[in-house]
């Protein structure tokens, strides 16, 4: 005897009672649009910006698009796209958000207002501090970590780093970056100024 006819097994569509869920609507235009804002390179100067600094201490920057609309931001976030080599060309500005979306790029600090780069500046050295060490007290290595005593530009300093977490980076042959377990980093510029009882303590890195 033959069944009688009826769905497929699992229900409608034949998925094993799993239903596709509804197509969203999809705006293309809107997503090219995004798309095309987020690629494109504005650049920032004395023409279509104003920075202030602001009672918090931070920036606060009105931007005049291409199109003459002035955007304010209560508060920007100002980065180095080449923090070691090129310290003070391509200064990315940014919304302070957790997606840091970049609102435009200072292309060169030398080519905008005296005023204007001294705000960009002490935003960037706050950002960007990294004390410069001068002498070596004592390192000692201890269960996967090394204990350093130092002397830097602004003092005395005891930090910890990894010793397999990639926490000393040659730069050059001569330049190394030292970042601790808690992210501050400090800079030994000229490892060769050091005595030869200091390059021994740090052997190890070198």
């Amino acid at each position: 005897m033959r069944p009688p006819m009826g769905p497929p097994p699992g229900g409608p569509g034949g998925h094993g009672g799993r239903r596709r869920p509804p197509m969203e609507d999809f705006d293309e235009s809107k997503f090219l649009e995004q798309s095309k804002d987020l690629l494109e390179l504005r650049y920032i100067d004395d023409k279509n910006a104003v920075f202030k600094r602001t009672e918090g201490g931070f920036v606060s920057l009105d931007y005049t698009d291409k199109e003459g609309n002035v955007q304010h931001y209560d508060r920007v976030g100002v980065y180095r796209t080449f923090p070691m080599s090129n310290p003070d060309i391509f200064i990315s500005i940014r919304e302070p958000d957790e997606k840091a979306r970049e609102i435009g790029v200072v292309k060169d600090l030398k080519e905008i207002a005296k005023e204007t780069a001294d705000i960009l500046r002490e935003q960037l050295d706050l950002r960007y501090f990294v004390p410069q060490v001068e002498r070596i007290i004592d390192v000692k290595s201890e269960y996967g970590y090394a204990y350093f005593d130092v002397v830097t530009d602004f003092g005395n300093c005891r930090f910890a780093i990894h010793m397999s977490g990639g926490g000393v980076v040659h730069l050059t042959d001569t330049r190394i970056m030292i970042t601790d377990i808690d992210g501050n980093r400090f800079e030994i510029k000229d490892v060769s100024k050091l005595s030869s009882a200091e390059l021994k303590k740090i052997d190890l890195f070198l």
